[in-house]
């Protein structure tokens, strides 16, 4: 009897074969977790290419939020959770008294109505995804209440009954305007 100093081979011809199934398996299988984004429409592009509009300086609220994530009202510190209130007392404020749904105090340093008041919002380069996600919300929740009061004083219904012409009203009555462009 003959023994042979080699040891016996594996065939290893169906390994890649193997290997691909299994890797299409896990694709098919796997869930992939997708980023929770902001969601926001763009504005239109300008008709006319020259869309300047100027602004009273009254009518924008300016939110900066610096690199330690610190958020700063008109060079003033607050807290995250004073962002809210902050934003609805300048959005109703009614400075000019046109606005019949308003309930603000008419503060001479704060919008004219909610149809032409800005929220103007900055962030430093080292602001965190976190803070500036952060600072979106409260401004969502912000319009999201105004919204509700309007719906719920005005039109006497709420923001869960409300048709699509209702809806129309109260975006038109408090619309989102948000600049995240550097102002002038």
């Amino acid at each position: 009897m003959r023994h042979s100093k080699e040891a016996p081979e594996v065939n290893a011809g169906s390994m890649a074969d193997i290997a691909f199934l299994l890797l299409i398996f896990f694709l098919v299988t796997a869930t992939i977790s997708s980023d929770a984004g902001i969601n926001r429409v763009l504005p239109a592009e300008c008709p006319t290419g020259d869309c300047e509009s100027l602004k009273h300086e009254r009518n924008i609220l300016r939110i900066v939020i610096n690199n330690n994530d610190g958020i700063m009202i008109e060079n003033e510190q607050v807290d995250l959770a004073d962002l809210k209130e902050a934003t609805k007392a300048f959005l109703d404020n009614n400075g000019d008294g046109t606005c019949l749904y308003c309930n603000g105090n008419k503060f001479p340093n704060a919008s004219d109505n909610p149809e032409d008041a800005v929220v103007s919002l900055q962030n430093g380069q080292q602001t965190t995804y976190k803070q500036f996600v952060a600072v979106q919300n409260e401004l969502s929740k912000a319009y999201f209440e105004l919204r509700s009061n309007y719906a719920a004083n005005v039109l006497q219904k709420s923001v869960d009954n409300l048709s699509k012409e209702d809806l129309q009203k109260v975006k038109k009555a408090y619309p989102f305007i948000l600049s995240e462009a550097e102002t002038k």
